[in-house]
């Protein structure tokens, strides 16, 4: 009796957070996750050198890629202090019906050192990266 109401209460908590649930990936996890538009995610990458697009006011895009894959990032804010081409940085927001992605958060470090443990391995294998050791997000 008890556990079927515990089971119960933590079933509900679970459907009750899956909205605030978002999951982390790079451009090219994102590719071949199969994504449905509007499920939000955190996605990871380096800042394309060349693509930032400043529109009227805040409104911003670029090009957010990994060594496979490229989305482009639609943002409507402003953009942190340390936002670069060619940075590590991490986006969250959903992905747009056009495939494009819909960032409400954009997070950026001086360094590769700001993402993930395994976008880091990546970038190194790839020989992109500057810092010298990664720190898990």
């Amino acid at each position: 009796m008890i556990g079927g109401v515990l089971s119960a209460a933590a079933g509900l908590s679970m459907f009750a957070l899956r909205d605030g649930i978002s999951f982390a990936m790079s451009p090219t996890e994102l590719q071949q996750a199969g994504i449905k538009p509007g499920q939000r995610i955190r996605l990871f990458g380096l800042v394309e050198e060349g693509s930032v697009r400043r529109g009227d006011g805040v409104d911003v895009s670029f090009r957010l890629r990994d060594e496979n894959a490229v989305y482009t990032v639609r943002y409507d804010d402003i953009l942190p202090d340390l936002f670069r081409e060619n940075q590590g940085i991490i986006t969250e927001g959903v992905l747009a019906a056009d495939g494009s992605f819909v960032a409400d958060t954009v997070l950026a470090k001086h360094d590769e050192n700001y993402m993930p443990k395994d976008m880091a391995e990546k970038l190194k294998a790839e020989g992109h990266w500057k810092g010298e050791e990664a720190v898990s997000q």
